[in-house]
């Protein structure tokens, strides 16, 4: 009882700007998610952090939207055919495992080190998993735009080859994404440390969509389109888990929700008109960006703990500030580049239905 009161003190006040913030973060993260696949909860988790949310409360109150979100999405993507269902509940399963185990990991932080000690952790995994994951997609997305391979069909990687080739009895699988068996062997660790990473950062989705892209071999499309269900999976066990112990701050989560249902519609809209290397590129770029925010932020979390010196105030303000700004500026950067990705494709689609419209009345 002592955690669930602890945890309302800490629960941030709402004024208009916040909530107006706060629903533009929802929107972002809505947009990204549709047009990516993975939950956007790397835009949502910090964007709430920046405006002082406590970082467990940011993870369990992003979780909570996530899932009414992401069966948005599912639906939507699945109606053009995007989604492998049965890939996305099996991987969900044993993600749902990992949910399980990383929430009673953050729990046991926040216990031990109070808010500082569970937002240094937070932050510090959004650095590492944003530089490695965000860099390494980012790199194959401007490798193939270079290549002049972007409108080619996408190849399949080595290791999803030799995934993919791998026999073992009782366990092989057949998923229409891979048009290929795979033994559920494999999806167990991926499924397990995606489930791992979204109850201790609220992001799966960067572990998630590249396993099933790179080492699982689906097409991006799909591969984005059926992460949608595995975070529905994980969203709902995870919630009920984190609202059991008081930390869902469900102001936030009706917020952010609001926002994501409008901006999920348009980004799974947006995946029709662009071409798959636009979706990493875009999930690359974002991942990079919102790198630096949480970056700056670890400092101010080592100096409470007394890891390192006290820093002045002023130089507290300055680095709190400028996190804001870069994660403002990650919000305002993935929105244009998915919105201007769409408003070109569906341009170029009009003006080929025009001219075949024109080809005809000639015939």
């Amino acid at each position: 009882m002592h955690d669930v009161i602890h945890t309302a003190v800490n629960f941030i006040d709402l004024n208009s700007m916040n909530i107006l913030y706060l629903f533009a973060v929802g929107f972002v993260g809505g947009l990204v998610s549709g047009f990516i696949g993975s939950g956007g909860a790397f835009v949502l988790t910090p964007g709430m952090m920046s405006l002082g949310v406590p970082g467990l409360v940011a993870v369990a109150s992003n979780m909570c939207h996530k899932f009414p979100k992401a069966l948005v999405g599912a639906i939507k993507r699945a109606k053009y055919g995007q989604v492998d269902v049965k890939l996305g509940v099996i991987f969900g399963i044993f993600a749902e495992a990992g949910v399980f185990y990383g929430a009673t990991v953050q729990e046991n932080i926040k216990r031990t080190y109070g808010d500082a000690g569970s937002n240094l952790y937070v932050s510090a995994a959004f650095v590492v998993i944003l530089a490695t994951v965000g860099g390494f997609v980012l790199r194959d997305a401007i490798k193939t735009y270079r290549s002049g391979r972007a409108d080619e069909e996408e190849k399949i990687t080595k290791i999803a080859k030799w995934v993919q080739s791998v026999n073992i009895p009782g366990t092989m699988v057949y998923f229409k994404s891979l048009k290929a068996k795979v033994s559920v062997l494999f999806i167990i660790p991926l499924g397990f440390a995606t489930g791992m990473m979204a109850a201790t950062i609220a992001v799966g989705g960067f572990i998630g969509v590249p396993s099933i892209i790179y080492i699982l071999g689906a097409p991006s499309l799909m591969g984005s389109a059926t992460e949608l269900v595995v975070a529905f999976v994980m969203g709902l066990g995870g919630s009920f888990k984190y609202a059991l112990h008081g930390l869902v701050d469900f102001r936030l989560t009706a917020i952010i929700l609001a926002g994501s249902l409008f901006g999920i519609q348009l980004g799974a809209m947006g995946t029709t008109y662009v071409k798959p290397f636009m979706i990493k590129f875009v999930m690359g770029a974002i991942m990079v960006t919102v790198l630096f925010s949480r970056a700056l932020m670890i400092p101010v979390y080592l100096a409470k703990l007394g890891v390192i010196q006290t820093l002045n105030e002023t130089l507290v303000k300055v680095l709190k500030n400028t996190s804001f700004a870069i994660m403002a500026f990650a919000l305002f950067m993935g929105a244009f580049i998915i919105l201007r990705a769409m408003w070109k494709g569906r341009r170029a689609e009009r003006e080929l239905a025009a001219q075949q419209a024109a080809f005809e009345q000639v015939q």
